[in-house]
């Protein structure tokens, strides 16, 4: 099974061969729309529906319709429709700048700041806020809405985060994050109390019953590995350190949450209601080391713990 993305100007954006006999899921016998929420998962069912419905889906050369089901040896076609992005508009809001440099910056985000706009957040984004202060140096790799974004936080974990001003710091840092070798270490607090340092080694994919979260998922999900270590344990909550090989989405979340160890203030894979005044989990990318593109240098930086954090650390009660 072939698969392939082009975009409105007919270019090559992705190109998979699918071996059934080897590739867990197989997909033989799956709904072409159902196949594409798999494979598309920046875009919305309705969206992957009309794809369809308007001829831009093609299998073996020809349109199909959304219940058709997949063989061994199709050859399938998506061509991206050119969609009108919104303008991007550059805000004067303030950076809390780690390091920058002509190639880099790297910032310290906030809680409740999103990382690059998306359906619902067009404004008061990293994003925005970069190009008010880079003015026109951001790599253009991940185009118009995510320009110099090379790898994102949720909006509610705080930390460190490096974007890139030109494609070629873009194209070393992806490739640093493909094989891993980006130091990412984050502190969180965690319900109940741990009793040893440990790994969790389960593959991540979509929630089959609700698309907003992620889940351990061994059928249709990726590799994604979390090493943990106890920094401090108090009554009902332990404070840790989580060093991660793999980034996927709501990676440390979900895998905490997996064994029993939600992370505090975490109402989407955790308890709904929460002892403390809180926005969101208490989670923060402290660490983040990777080797400079120009100088091939490693550097690494730390994001100081916010204040809100150090002052649950303090009020938290111990045995």
């Amino acid at each position: 099974m072939e698969f392939r993305i082009y975009d409105a100007n007919e270019n090559l954006q992705e190109e998979n061969i699918i071996n059934s006999a080897e590739s867990e899921p197989d997909f033989t016998g799956l709904r072409i729309d159902k196949f594409l929420t798999i494979q598309l998962k920046d875009y919305s069912r309705s969206f992957i529906q009309n794809l369809v419905k308007n001829n831009n889906v093609y299998i073996n050369n020809k349109s199909v319709k959304n219940n058709y089901k997949l063989s061994d040896n199709d050859v399938i076609e998506i061509h991206l429709p050119d969609m009108s992005e919104p303008e991007i508009i550059p805000e004067n809001i303030p950076l809390d700048i780690l390091y920058e440099d002509n190639d880099i910056i790297v910032i310290n985000k906030p809680k409740q700041m999103v990382v690059h706009p998306s359906k619902g957040h067009y404004s008061h984004t990293v994003v925005n806020a970069l190009m008010y202060h880079c003015k026109d140096n951001l790599s253009g790799i991940n185009g118009v809405l995510r320009p110099g974004i090379v790898h994102r936080i949720d909006m509610d974990t705080t930390g460190a985060i490096v974007i890139c001003k030109n494609d070629f710091a873009h194209n070393s840092l992806a490739e640093q994050l493909k094989v891993h070798s980006i130091t990412r270490k984050y502190i969180a607090i965690v319900h109940n109390v741990l009793k040893e340092d440990g790994t969790v080694n389960a593959p991540i994919g979509r929630n089959v019953n609700d698309r907003l979260k992620m889940a351990v998922n061994y059928k249709n999900g990726k590799d994604a590995v979390t090493h943990y270590k106890i920094l401090d344990v108090y009554k009902n909550y332990t404070y840790i350190e989580c060093s991660l090989e793999t980034g996927r989405t709501h990676q440390i979340r979900v895998h905490m949450a997996s064994i029993n160890h939600p992370i505090l203030g975490d109402e989407l894979y955790g308890p709904k209601k929460c002892p403390y005044k809180l926005t969101g989990q208490t989670l923060h990318a402290k660490t983040l080391g990777f080797i400079h593109p120009r100088t091939n240098e490693y550097m690494e930086f730390e994001a100081p713990i916010p204040d809100y954090f150090r002052h649950l650390l303090d009020i938290l009660p111990r045995e």
